[in-house]
């Protein structure tokens, strides 16, 4: 699934292409909304929010779409071929005179008032990327339920928004803990909280495929810190991995 880094980028190659421009092609390809037109609408910006994305048009409408595991936001320029997938995987297309955004894949797309936007993302705790950071409320948040596994206080976005399973994983290694110790045994937890924030910063402006990632997909490689060899297992049903070495706590 993407994660905070990835629909941040997604969101800022969106409004590049998009806001301040006149949409002259609008294509939503799902039912609730297939009529709906925002052609001659003016784009004003793309927005990330957690895992969401907000893209706002004039006369106070939101498209509001979250790509999940397998969506996708790409970007053409007039005559380039379209290769994001096929042609029916294609559930959004907003084009302008320069460029045409195509969503593929997207399991959530709807339009709504732009004043009714909390209705969709109104439950997401501070974003680790976002202007709304706030770090004490996302302390505060993780430490509501202290029987919790840090792996999983992480995963919800109530509590903060933007960590993923990646960044769960490599999120505890920074703190030296193991995904399953109870966030109410983590010494100075304020940490984990500024290490999610580090890990997230220091990956937004570089792509996918070359993220700085420490344990995540490592198993059985040497620790970059002390040499012991990684872990993988599942937690929740999700893969998740973690230095023995290292990292205190319990583990499976």
């Amino acid at each position: 699934m993407p994660e905070g880094d990835t629909v941040w980028q997604t969101a800022r190659r969106l409004h590049t292409a998009l806001a301040g421009q006149r949409l002259t092609r609008s294509e939503l390809r799902v039912p609730r909304f297939a009529t709906a037109d925002l052609t001659g609408r003016t784009v004003l910006d793309v927005t990330p929010r957690g895992k969401h994305l907000l893209t706002r048009v004039e006369g106070g409408l939101t498209l509001h779409s979250h790509l999940r595991m397998d969506g996708s936001w790409k970007v053409y320029e007039p005559g380039e071929r379209w290769r994001g997938g096929a042609a029916h995987q294609i559930r959004a297309i907003l084009g302008t005179a320069a460029r045409t955004a195509v969503g593929y894949r997207l399991p959530v797309l709807e339009l709504l008032r732009t004043s009714e936007e909390e209705r969709v993302v109104g439950h997401l705790g501070p974003d680790l990327l976002g202007p709304d950071w706030a770090p004490d409320i996302a302390l505060r948040n993780l430490l509501a339920e202290p029987s919790r596994s840090l792996g999983e206080a992480l995963l919800d976005q109530r509590n903060l928004a933007g960590v993923g399973n990646i960044f769960k994983s490599e999120t505890c290694f920074l703190v030296r803990a193991t995904p399953w110790l109870p966030i109410g045994r983590l010494p100075e937890p304020e940490r984990l909280v500024a290490a999610a924030k580090r890990a997230l910063e220091a990956n937004r402006t570089r792509p996918g495929g070359s993220r700085r990632l420490y344990v995540y997909g490592r198993a059985g490689s040497a620790c970059p810190r002390c040499g012991t060899g990684i872990r993988g297992a599942d937690q929740d049903g999700r893969p998740t991995y973690w230095c023995p070495g290292c990292q205190s706590g319990p583990s499976p």
